[in-house]
């Protein structure tokens, strides 16, 4: 995969792909790509007017419907109206705002980057053709699972644990989702993607001193966000991807650089933790996944 880049897309004429948060960053830039080479995008975005805009700017092949990851009842809304998907893309996500909660009362970044993925690949699994790729970050490695308090109600809100607990809980259930797939015998594909240092709008919403110090990183170390993309489209689309793999930028630290095969904490592979976090996860969302041989 050396040098991969969106020259190597191949064609994806005849393809659904669904990518959440697309309005704007590696979302974005994901969305483009895809629909540049062909594929009918469905993005999959919380502000829609935003949303619109960008796909106007895509041009054919990009279409906007809403989603907010945060509401699960917007999320079951998302999944009624949706009909065959080729590969779903869980690429949307929120860094360390302040402490809040979701339209069900999840900790903001717990409920939307994994709670509302995790019911979003539920209600659309048996209708997913080809894989599932879910986005997480190096903060996985600082994460930590709580599963006696995931959503920081006995805890003091800490935005950069949080944010780390909901990255690796991004990672786990990627993981643990190919297992599933695995043991169903299902040629599905449940694949992990990260985008090493990129310069996203993402690190200007933390409403604290850190915006500006991100802000100063990004101009001096990150990557753009068309690079930052290219694990996630890599993971999409790739031929030779494996089965419950993780790619991220092949340089240094994997920080920058083309894709590359990722490694992962200890912690991210701990398949006890990953199935209580599973079985915590459809209770909280009251989804549970049609594993079929499809």
């Amino acid at each position: 995969m050396s040098g991969w880049d969106i020259a190597d897309i191949p064609d994806q004429t005849g393809r659904t792909i669904v990518v959440t948060g697309a309005n704007s960053g590696l979302g974005k830039v994901t969305a483009g790509a895809l629909a540049r080479a062909g594929a009918q995008v469905i993005m999959a975005c919380r502000n829609e007017v935003k949303a619109r805009g960008v796909a106007d700017e895509i041009g054919h092949g990009a279409q906007v419907r809403r989603l907010d990851l945060a509401d699960l009842t917007s999320v079951r809304e998302f999944a009624d109206g949706v009909d065959t998907v080729d590969v779903l893309i869980n690429n949307a996500g929120i860094m360390a705002p302040p402490a809040g909660r979701t339209a069900d009362g999840f900790e903001t970044q717990f409920g939307t980057n994994h709670l509302g993925h995790f019911a979003l690949t539920g209600l659309l699994l048996d209708r997913v053709r080809e894989r599932v790729v879910t986005v997480s970050s190096g903060a996985h490695a600082a994460g930590k699972i709580d599963l006696a308090d995931p959503n920081w109600e006995r805890r003091k809100y800490q935005r950069w644990p949080a944010y780390g607990q909901s990255k690796l809980a991004n990672l786990m259930f990627a993981y643990e989702l190919q297992r599933r797939l695995t043991a169903a015998g299902s040629a599905k594909l449940s694949v992990a993607a990260h985008p090493g240092y990129a310069a996203t709008g993402l690190q200007s919403h933390t409403d604290s001193f850190y915006d500006g110090l991100m802000a100063v990183g990004n101009r001096v170390f990150a990557q753009s966000a068309h690079m930052g993309a290219l694990p996630t489209l890599y993971a999409a689309v790739a031929p030779e991807v494996e089965p419950g793999g993780y790619y991220g930028p092949g340089g240094p630290l994997g920080l920058r650089g083309h894709p590359a095969s990722s490694g992962s904490t200890t912690a991210s592979r701990d398949e006890v933790t990953a199935r209580r976090l599973w079985e915590l996860s459809e209770q909280l969302t009251k989804v549970t996944f049609p594993f079929t041989r499809r």
